[in-house]
């Protein structure tokens, strides 16, 4: 798939795409390790965020808030658009400052979690602002099998909202139709998410240099 972006080397912004359990934010985290190493100022984020409504996100998703998908879907919109535009930590303004932007989900995310449940087009439509305003440099996916990733999840904590087998390998299912879709408007990586952790960020870092 080509890269359709004119983000120069230092204005680099990479996102973790994958299911639940799929081990992106460890190789989010030691990928970071290696661009710092490298000489790179390096700044690791995560969707939903922290803020006023990724705050509401985390409480659906914890299941102490009830929604409707299409709710859901557009706290995640509002939620990505103050992440790329708020004016103390905005992903944006850090890129435009060169510094290396990593984040463990984007909207390929929402492609995949909220088109498993609705139109995908509306999910893509609804996305496409913060889409025009910043595409990554390269989206980086993580594929686990979901049998593998649903014992991951259910190791490390209580099941949230989305994460049950079922329900992870429709996702998954969405992530490919997503990429078939819209592809070619973006530079993605597919990783195979089942290797050793070792192996995985050795196919990342390979991903990675080819944009260095």
């Amino acid at each position: 798939m080509k890269q359709n972006n004119m983000q120069q080397e230092r204005e680099l912004f990479i996102a973790f795409e994958g299911i639940d359990g799929s081990g992106k934010s460890t190789q989010m985290h030691k990928l970071a390790e290696k661009l710092r190493a490298k000489g790179h100022k390096c700044y690791e984020t995560a969707e939903p965020t922290d803020g006023p409504v990724g705050s509401i996100i985390h409480q659906i998703m914890a299941h102490r808030i009830k929604a409707d998908d299409k709710v859901v879907a557009a706290l995640f919109v509002a939620d990505r658009l103050d992440h790329l535009t708020n004016e103390t930590n905005g992903i944006l303004g850090m890129v435009k400052n060169g510094i290396t932007v990593l984040t463990d989900r984007y909207y390929f995310s929402s492609y995949a979690y909220h088109g498993a449940f609705m139109p995908m087009n509306w999910v893509v439509e609804a996305n496409s602002l913060s889409a025009s305003i910043l595409r990554p440099t390269i989206n980086i996916f993580i594929d686990v099998d979901p049998e593998l990733a649903i014992q991951r999840v259910k190791n490390r904590h209580n099941a949230e909202l989305y994460e049950t087998l079922e329900t992870l390998t429709k996702i998954r299912e969405q992530y490919f139709v997503a990429f078939e879709a819209i592809g070619s408007k973006e530079n993605v990586a597919v990783i195979d998410g089942n290797q050793s952790l070792d192996d995985v960020e050795a196919d990342v870092w390979k991903s990675v240099k080819a944009i260095l």
